[in-house]
């Protein structure tokens, strides 16, 4: 395409051939019908939204200058076109198409107005665009219309560039675009604190903990200059020049310099710690003392921000980064480390999600910065120390970037929910894999060979809509959990509901079953021996339990620790052996029958002649005995859980696996014992009831059944042993025994419902407080009933409501 002299033209190299290009102008576009009108930067396609602000422009000047509105669509092209060079975005190719067409058409029908060529033209545009808007316009113009304008001088300046070769700038518009870069900060947009504000401070800016806090982060002078290492991008070293010149006026300017993070985080986080700052600093404190710093203010901010890195740090056994050496300035490197978490965590997009990843991610950061401020003083080679990334949004590019992509296509894996959830990582997956210490294999900067990111070598299938992008091949399975879908968790995770049921069922049956049939009966030596058998029961149940943690936890072994396998194992192992050891040690105590009373009154004296049984039953249960001991002291328990000692780890690991999320979370002892009061006060009515009107009223008519002999079963071809009733006696039971399981709900329900009441009662809770209101209540409700269900005529209105009032008033 022609272009005027000082233009840049159009090359083969940089649109589509001219037979491509006609071949897309016969594609239908929503908006092929707007020749004639600006482009609407609104319609930019998301993957070319850099170029909206450049468009915006050309649309404002389009009536003033034509020419230049020509120049701005030519420089939004060309950088369309680098961005995607091959129109693979979605509405990528209809956009360039469309755009190319109208720079066609605008080729000819615009000419300088203000000079003879391109160069000249939009110099003088930008000179008298500063003379006429900016220079004379902030006394008589808003802020925000000012702020808008100095948006408009920037991208012209950089459209400018890119017409105006360096050496042919004037000096008059080099100066003007200073100013522009100089000022044009004070105008940015902001959230609560206007920092940069002109003219007289807002009110806000007046106030004493806004000014310490401020004070205390522009405290740089002893920081060293950050040093910017040139990159390999021609296009990025006019930006990396920009950087290495910008002035430092607070904490967080010197981390952006130094660690590459985006401009409009670092000022959201400027004023979020300025205003943390100023909150944690006014607390508690006589307003005189508003004007400085507290030296407590930082520490306590430091406790609250880091917790939960200092407890990571703990749980993985690795040191703190968290360093200050006696040299140091003290306040003004816990300001940098604080700062350096928000900035952090504000550019962390969904790994929000994943905390332990954002301390892993600070962990690394904070030994770059330590290594800057100090390193150099113990360095043996004398060489200056250097972070892993820099540049503009290189924290972003490096860090974020490959860590969302994880997530991303995970998500893909997910094809909307209909995927099993063994087929893909959730948020929690990919944060427990820095729950050890096998996360610092990803190194720093970080490998994208690793395990972690197993996902870059993957093959995908390629599908014209983005939503059938999924991805294929091997990956990282889940950590820890694996969740298959069977009825048998049912059991699983209600493993102690149901054990505690089916023993007390047992129990019951056999007390029931004794010639005396009360509960008393229990202490009868035989009676007592028969009911020993329910820990044969416990034990086959415990064998059930691990056998399904064993088979329904095999698809997380890819990814489980081999404590955790051999923990699974050896539980398994144990439950199989007290299997088959209990029977044999309950059939051998038959000949050495042990009653209740002389059992724990002959115990130490006459030990050695117990049972093996019995002996099986104290060692079996001695660990549900401590289980119990810890229960009813949770603050031991708490401290057990939370403490990262080897030795207590060890203690725990066969009662619980090591996870870092959900340790120690207990209630108080007061909290606790009105919960087991209210499940005791419940259990002991739900069994009572089971057994005086469930079990116990079975019990004769089951003898009764059983003892009809049968002469002649009409069932013989299915049945031809058979003897006693045993189909009547299931039948008769099954109802009950479902009864059995089932009614604990309706017990919970009884129960929160007279709690609930006496508690609402005592604490005045709710609408109706007296009986008085109660009454009152009840003489409008004829009123609604006959507002809401109106009969069809006035008198059968007349007659309803005359009967429902009588019905209220006789209940009343």
């Amino acid at each position: 395409m022609a272009s005027s002299s000082g233009t840049k033209s159009i090359t083969a190299d940089d649109v589509p051939p001219r037979s491509v290009s006609k071949r897309m102008t016969r594609m239908p576009t929503m908006i092929d019908a707007t020749d004639q009108e600006p482009v609407d930067s609104e319609l930019v396609p998301s993957s070319l939204a850099e170029i909206a602000p450049i468009l915006r422009v050309a649309n404002e000047i389009e009536a003033e200058n034509p020419r230049v509105a020509y120049l701005c669509r030519f420089h939004a092209f060309e950088k369309a076109h680098k961005l995607d060079p091959n129109s693979s975005g979605r509405g990528v190719r209809q956009f360039k198409t469309y755009l190319l067409h109208r720079l066609e058409k605008e080729e000819e029908e615009t000419r300088p107005r203000l000079a003879r060529n391109d160069p000249r033209e939009i110099q003088k545009f930008y000179q008298m665009f500063y003379e006429t808007r900016i220079k004379d316009g902030a006394q008589n113009r808003k802020p925000e219309e000012m702020a808008k304008l100095y948006q408009m001088a920037s991208v012209l300046y950089d459209v400018l560039r890119t017409v105006v070769p360096a050496e042919r700038v004037d000096d008059e518009v080099n100066r003007y675009a200073r100013e522009v870069e100089r000022i044009k900060d004070h105008y940015a947009h902001y959230n609560i604190l206007p920092l940069n504000a002109l003219g007289t401070p807002p009110p806000i800016m007046e106030l004493p903990e806004i000014k310490a806090a401020l004070n205390a982060l522009r405290k740089v002078d002893n920081l060293p200059k950050p040093i910017i290492q040139p990159t390999n991008n021609v296009s990025d070293n006019h930006s990396v020049s920009e950087e290495g010149n910008k002035p430092i006026h607070d904490l967080l300017d010197w981390l952006w310099l130094t660690f590459g993070f985006q401009k409009g985080n670092v000022a959201n986080q400027r004023e979020h710690l300025i205003l943390l700052l100023a909150n944690k600093g006014i607390r508690d404190k006589a307003p005189e003392t508003y004007a400085q710093l507290d030296i407590h203010t930082v520490p306590l901010l430091v406790d609250k921000i880091f917790k939960n890195y200092r407890s990571w740090c703990a749980y993985l056994h690795c040191g703190s980064n968290l360093k200050f050496p006696s040299s140091a300035d003290r306040q003004q490197l816990e300001l940098l480390y604080i700062a350096l978490y928000l900035l952090i965590w504000g550019e962390a997009s969904n790994i929000r999600f994943m905390p332990e990843c954002i301390c892993y991610i600070f962990h690394n950061m904070a030994n770059e910065l330590h290594g800057i401020l100090y390193g150099n003083v113990h360095s043996v080679s004398g060489g200056t120390f250097q972070p892993a990334h820099q540049g503009e949004e290189s924290f972003l590019r490096e860090v974020v970037k490959p860590i969302y992509q994880v997530l991303r296509k995970e998500a893909w894996r997910n094809k909307g929910g209909t995927a099993s959830h063994s087929k893909w990582r959730n948020y929690d997956d990919l944060n427990e894999y820095f729950w050890s210490d096998k996360c610092f294999k990803l190194g720093w900067p970080m490998n994208p060979e690793s395990d972690f990111f197993v996902h870059s070598d993957e093959i995908r299938q390629k599908d014209k809509r983005r939503r059938n992008h999924v991805p294929t091949g091997k990956r990282k399975p889940k950590t820890n959990f694996v969740e298959v879908r069977t009825f048998w968790h049912l059991f699983r995770s209600f493993d102690r509901m149901w054990i505690f049921f089916i023993l007390a069922l047992q129990a019951m049956i056999i007390i029931a079953w004794s010639p005396s049939g009360s509960l008393a009966a229990f202490f009868d030596e035989d009676v007592f021996r028969s009911v020993m058998s329910i820990f044969i029961t416990w034990a086959i149940l415990n064998f059930l339990q691990a056998t399904l943690d064993l088979i329904l936890s095999i698809k997380a072994w890819g990814s489980l620790r081999y404590t955790q396998i051999l923990r699974y194992i050896l539980k398994f192992a144990v439950a199989a052996v007290w299997a088959v050891v209990l029977p044999i040690g309950y059939s051998s105590s038959v000949q050495n029958p042990t009653g209740l009373v002389k059992y724990f009154n002959d115990w130490i004296g006459d030990w050695r002649n117990q049972s093996f049984y019995s002996y099986c039953i104290a060692l079996y249960l001695l660990p549900n005995i401590l289980a119990v001991l810890l229960f009813v002291l949770p603050p031991v328990r708490r401290h057990m859980e939370r403490s990262n000692w080897r030795i207590i780890v060890l203690l725990l690991w066969w009662a619980q696996p090591k996870l870092y999320v959900g340790r120690g979370m207990h209630e108080d002892m007061f909290s606790l014992l009105k919960y087991t009061l209210f499940w005791i006060l419940l259990l002991i009515s739900k069994m009572a009831f089971s057994y005086y009107v469930e079990i116990y009223p079975l019990i004769e008519p089951t003898k009764m059944i059983m003892d009809i002999r049968i002469g002649s079963y009409e069932w013989h071809e299915f049945f031809p042993n058979v003897t006693h009733n045993m189909g009547v006696v299931i039948s008769i039971w099954a109802p009950i025994v479902l009864v059995y399981f089932m009614d604990t709900q309706i017990w919970y329900a009884i129960f929160s419902t007279i709690c609930g009441g006496v508690h609402g009662a005592f604490n005045h809770l709710g609408e109706i407080r007296t009986l008085g209101m109660l009454r009152a209540r009840f003489q409008a409700v004829p009123i609604a009933f006959s507002e809401h269900l109106v009969p069809s005529s006035k008198e059968e209105s007349k007659r309803s409501h005359k009967v429902i009032r009588k019905l209220v008033d006789s209940a009343i």
